[in-house]
Order: structure tokens, then sequence, then C-alpha cells
């Protein structure tokens, strides 16, 4: 089964919790803390197989969590970070964040690797907040939280030259003549419902992969037939062979059916309009075909002026032209790559050039809070001190003094006070509530 989207939930490993531990030996005298750090949690990353060619591995699983880090230990002595996970998927993916519609990435290489889901930081042991003031501190802090998000995976099939057309005009036939692919092929519409693919060898040391796809009606770009099914798969193509049955075997006008397809095309995407295309006259070894090419020359020549066209005539039933076609295709395909290196080398050269910017330090930007009401009590919104919550303890006395002065260094203490807040009145941050004091900014380890 060829599966071309899927949709799944990605999660980095959650970094592991500091430790609180004091050393306690006979011989040593004030010890100290000794807890050591947390261990990073693993990283989720999407790697590309290029033996892989459908998304079916994430039919059946949709959730793929990294391991988080280790809790830190005694002696000072930091838990392991988690291994990464890797996620292994086609060449041709496209990741975007189902949330936002962000597109993450676009791996088409193999072994192209990237982070889709960052795993969280680990959290500092209690060695790590002594000070002068306070040698002994009875605080650590929990793992970060790793990143985790819904993404869909889109599917293009990577492919140098592509067939398109109606429906029945021949693609899968073209396909199976010119290579050693078996797409299914029958006497009716809609043979193939997926993408085939197959390996086109010129006999003169070049070849390259084409992809026999599903046939195209009316309205395509709106989602008919297969629509977008078949058109996302289009756009990897860097040459499109457009066959059209010549013979009129269905009934159809084969200019009328290159303007439609053509018209699908551009309306899909503008850029598949300015793709290199050569047109392949099938069923040619056919009376009516004879009858309908010198008209079908005609009609093009008035619809287009004097703009080339690339015409082969074919037949791949009797293998007429089908060495010519091959031939052509694979000279197109050189033209367009060396555009594309050109192109790339340009590209490289402004990169490079952005390189030597100069980018002046602005400084840290500061934490920003709101203060609002809610009926009696007082609400502090505020990403930053509500992560920061997250972090630590706060059943702990040495840490909601150490968040005490965060509030107050932040300037919470005085706009809460600005506000109209007063002793004994109620603050909400988060999950959590506390009550406001007016002396509350005292701190004894300052």
């Amino acid at each position: 089964m060829f599966v071309d989207k899927a949709k799944i939930f990605v999660k980095g490993g959650d970094g592991g919790d500091g430790l609180i531990s004091f050393r306690r030996e006979k011989y040593v005298e004030n010890g100290g803390p000794f807890g050591g750090d947390g261990g990073k949690g693993g990283d989720l990353i999407f790697r590309v197989d290029e033996g892989l060619r459908t998304l079916m591995d994430f039919r059946y699983q949709k959730h793929f969590k990294a391991e988080r880090g280790e809790r830190g230990k005694v002696k000072g002595m930091h838990g392991a970070s988690a291994d990464d996970l890797i996620v292994r998927i086609p060449p041709g993916t496209i990741v975007t964040d189902d949330d936002t519609g962000e597109v993450l990435a676009d791996l088409t290489r193999h072994g192209q690797e990237v982070v889709i889901a960052k795993g969280g930081r680990g959290g500092r042991g209690n060695m790590r907040f002594a000070t002068p003031t306070n040698p002994a501190p009875y605080i650590a802090e929990n793992g970060e939280a790793g990143e985790e998000r819904w993404v869909t995976l889109e599917l293009k099939v990577m492919a140098d030259v592509g067939l398109v057309g109606f429906p029945s005009v021949g693609k899968s036939t073209l396909l199976s003549v010119v290579s050693g692919a078996r797409p299914k092929i029958g006497a009716y519409h809609f043979t193939t419902i997926s993408p085939n693919l197959g390996v086109v060898d010129v006999g003169d040391g070049r070849s390259y992969v084409m992809a026999d796809l599903p046939g195209l009606i009316e309205g395509a770009h709106e989602g008919v037939g297969l629509g977008h099914e078949f058109l996302r798969h289009v756009e990897r193509t860097k040459v499109i062979i457009h066959v059209i049955d010549m013979a009129a075997t269905d009934g159809r006008d084969p200019f009328d059916d290159w303007v439609k397809i053509n018209n699908e095309l551009r309306l899909y995407n503008e850029k598949l309009a300015e793709r290199p295309q050569i047109i392949a006259a099938n069923k040619m070894d056919m009376a009516e075909a004879e009858q309908n090419l010198p008209v079908f020359l005609e009609q093009l020549k008035q619809f287009d002026g004097d703009k080339e066209h690339i015409i082969m005539q074919i037949s791949s039933l009797t293998k007429e032209g089908i060495n010519e076609l091959i031939y052509k295709a694979a000279d197109v395909l050189d033209q367009v790559e060396q555009q594309l290196a050109e192109a790339e080398e340009q590209d490289l050269t402004a990169s490079e050039q952005a390189e030597r910017k100069v980018f002046k330090y602005e400084g840290k930007k500061e934490a920003s809070f709101k203060i609002s009401r809610d009926n009696e009590d007082y609400v502090v919104e505020s990403e930053e001190i509500e992560r920061y919550m997250q972090r630590f303890n706060l059943n702990s006395y040495d840490a909601v003094m150490r968040f005490a002065r965060m509030l107050r260094k932040m300037g919470v203490d005085e706009a809460l006070r600005k506000r109209g807040a007063r002793d004994g009145d109620t603050v909400r941050i988060g999950d959590f509530s506390f009550e406001f004091f007016e002396g509350s900014d005292y701190n004894p380890y300052d």
C-alpha cells in the first residue's frame, strides 16, 4: 500500500531532575551540598532513509517519544543524558507543524537529518546553588520538559521525470516499456491509483528515475478525482512528459486534453507551468493518430504562436519512437540539472556574503509579565515565570525564597503594590496561589 500522508505526535525527552544531597562523612568537616545535575532529554530526530518509499510505518504508530534524562546522582555526579530517538522517513518528505502550518523541514537527501522536537535540559543539583550566604541550599531544579507537537508528514515522490496525462492514455504501459517497473495496466480509467517508479537506463551511461503518476481529470486542482493526491507528486519532478492519446480512443480531443491538463498544473502551482515539458503523442500506430496529429500541431501553433514545443511521436505498443523519447528526456534533464547547479552556486555565494554581516549586541531582553484582576484575586501572567515555577519544587523554603527574590528583581512586587495589592491578598501565578505581604520582599539570603 502506498501511503503518502500521515499525522503523528512527537515529543523530545524530559530532562532529568537535579538531586538534593549532602556530603556526610566522618572525617570531612562541613561537607556541604553534594547533589549532581540531571541529564539532558533525548532529541527526536527525523533521518532520511533512501530505502523507504512510503509513510506506511506511520499508519500504525503515531506517537514517538524520546527517553528522558537520568536523575542527578550523589557525590556531585551528573545523570546520564538520554540517547536521541531517530525516526526514519523516506526521501521527499515535507514536515509541517499541524497547529501553525509552518513547514519545519523539506527532506530530500539520503542521511539528511533535522531535530523536530528538542529534549529538555537537565535540572541543576543543590551543589550549583551554594553561596557564601547560603552554603547548604535545600534546593534543586526539575528537568525541563521536552518539546512536543503534532506534525503532518507529506511525501512527494522523488522522480526526475514524471508522466502526466488523462486516464488511459498509456502512461503505465510506457513506464513498463522503458524500465523494469511493472505497474498495473488495464482497459479502464484510474488503473493507477498511486505513483509507480522505474529506473530508465538510457544506454550511454546515463539513467534517471521516471514516475507514472495517477491520471488527471478536469478540476483536479480542487481535489476532483485523485486531485491533490496526484498533483503533490508532480511538484518534485524536474521534467514532465505529457502523454496524449493522439488516436482519441476515448472520444476526447487531443488538443483539448493538452489544454486542460496544463491548466490544472498551472492552477495548482504556477511554477509547474514553467517546468520543461515533452509532449509524447502516443498510439501513433493507429490510423486515427496519423489523421489527428497535423490538426493537433496546427491548433498548438495557433494557441502558442511561435513558442517551441518538444513533440515526440511514440507507440508504447510497437515501441516506435521510444528510444528517441528517453534520449530526449535525458538531454532535457541534463540541461535542467545544470541550471539548478548554477542557481545553487549563486545561492551559496549569496549565503557566504550574508555570513559577513556584522551583528550588534542588543542585550538580554527583560522578561515581561501582565497583572490582571479575577474577582478579588490578582493574576500574574508570564510564560517565563510559569516556566521557572515548573523547574522548582516550591515546597522547599529555599526554593520559595529564591522565587520571591526573582519576582522582586523582575518588578512584580512593585507592580502589584501599584495595582493596589495589600497584605493578605491572593496572588495567582499559573496553578499556584500565594498570599501577598507588604514585607514579602525581605530575603535573609540577600
